[in-house]
């Protein structure tokens, strides 16, 4: 009887480990998989109906449309546009877009800037639309090259006020960019992430229809090998993007924009970055529209999006 116990366990123990062996290696895989997917995003390309659209808007609000482009601190190419208005108030604002996307994703919040006299810059971010670089970082690098295009429109233009205005991964990427570039009057941040562990475990839950706690449990192994694999394969650690801690440390005024409908990036994102900077002066100030998706409060209250937006640049208009 004790024999065919112990056989009886052994062998459930043996097929208990074959199940968890089995589970780790499909987690390897697919977070291998996951992690050289993001690393090289889609790239999608300006094309002659995005330049139409901007020469549009630039003959709509009396502005110049000029092609620019930086280097950044290891060489690559980085190329966007600007647009100046004839009659300015003084400040420039550059916007960043998102995941996959160029400039032309945020020409319609560049229409609403031109319209009260604001300069707006466009880049391209590395990996993304015109600009140079094979990979996207989420911040890494990307931060240290907006302080390249924050330089460019400082020396070409010495507005009043630099302000920043990001969409999704733009928005992370002008939160973490604030270590290195303290001199942003303010800056808006729609549907960022708090860090880029944290919007590893949602992504990856979210594509099997369960909550992050998922992520952060049973497909933990996959996000581990994903950080894992982009630190051995290509020097990045991922670990690094962390616009929740920049923002802690930063004195830079923010205003946090998230959506209690999207389905991307958890409005938990956004919270988590105000809770973090709790007691910090100025403070994060966060409007959590009930209607709007992803990056959509402009689309579900435009007069609203459009008074705190112009309102929260106009009333910082000293830098930090």
């Amino acid at each position: 009887m004790m024999n065919r116990r112990r056989m009886f366990l052994g062998r459930w123990l043996k097929a208990g480990l074959t199940v968890v062996a089995a589970w780790l290696v499909v987690c390897t895989v697919v977070g291998v998989v996951t992690a050289d997917w993001a690393l090289h995003p889609m790239r999608r390309a300006p094309t002659q109906a995005d330049v139409e659209h901007a020469e549009a808007i630039a003959a709509r609000d009396h502005a110049s449309l000029a092609d620019v482009q930086v280097t950044a601190d290891d060489g690559v190419t980085l190329r966007g546009w600007t647009l100046r208005p004839v009659t300015g108030n003084g400040d420039a604002v550059i916007l960043l877009h998102g995941q996959s996307d160029n400039w032309r994703g945020m020409l319609g919040y560049a229409d609403m800037l031109l319209r009260h006299g604001y300069e707006v810059v466009l880049p391209n971010a590395r990996s993304h639309g015109a600009s140079g670089g094979e990979l996207a970082t989420y911040g890494v690098k990307e931060a240290r090259d907006l302080r390249r295009w924050f330089d460019w429109v400082q020396k070409n233009d010495a507005p009043r006020c630099i302000d920043g205005l990001g969409e999704s991964m733009g928005a992370a990427l002008l939160l973490e960019s604030l270590r290195t570039t303290p001199g942003f009057c303010a800056v808006v941040a729609e549907c960022p992430f708090a860090s880029f562990r944290e919007a590893s475990y949602d992504r990856l839950a979210a594509k099997l229809g369960a909550g992050a706690w998922l992520g952060r449990t049973l497909l933990r192994p996959a996000v581990e090998a994903g950080f894992l694999y982009a630190r051995l394969r290509y020097g990045v650690d991922l670990d690094q993007d962390s616009p929740e801690d920049a923002v802690a440390a930063s004195k830079v005024p923010v205003l946090l924009i998230h959506g209690k409908l999207d389905r991307n990036l958890s409005p938990w994102h956004s919270e988590l970055i105000m809770k973090r900077s709790a007691g910090r002066i100025p403070a994060v100030v966060l409007w959590e529209p009930a209607d709007a998706g992803h990056t959509g409060a402009a689309g579900a209250e435009p007069q609203e999006y459009e008074r705190r937006v112009i309102g929260w640049f106009a009333g910082h208009g000293v830098q930090p």
